[in-house]
């Protein structure tokens, strides 16, 4: 029995928002829309995996969600990796750095935290 994963989500607060960031920060795109009763999902994806982020609005939960401390996390590599950060830095989304690993995080409206690595060589 083979698996492939197809997907992550996470919950947002203002979809419209968290398309912006997404477009902006890491270069991700809508691919799909599902529109339902009460809430709507878009599908963000890079134009090279197939891997998606999905990004659930539900209409009766418009205030971002308590994280507490959940530690997941999503992983962006990136052939510009100072670009990347200078991109970040100006857009005030850099919330970690951790130069001896050569990574940083940036933290999206809602505050998750999405790691930035370079390309692998």
């Amino acid at each position: 029995m083979n698996f492939k994963m197809t997907h992550s989500n996470i919950n947002v607060s203002n979809l419209t928002e968290s398309i912006a960031f997404y477009r902006k920060a890491l270069g991700l795109e809508e691919v799909r829309r599902i529109n339902g009763d009460g809430f709507t999902i878009v599908y963000l994806g890079d134009g090279q995996g197939s891997h998606l982020l999905e990004l659930t609005e539900l209409a009766d939960h418009p205030h971002k969600y308590d994280l507490g401390e959940n530690e997941i996390h999503l992983a962006f590599e990136t052939e510009d990796f100072d670009g990347a950060l200078a991109l970040h830095r100006e857009m005030g989304c850099v919330c970690f750095e951790n130069p001896q690993m050569g990574i940083y995080f940036v933290e999206d409206p809602d505050g998750y935290w999405l790691e930035v690595l370079p390309q692998k060589a």
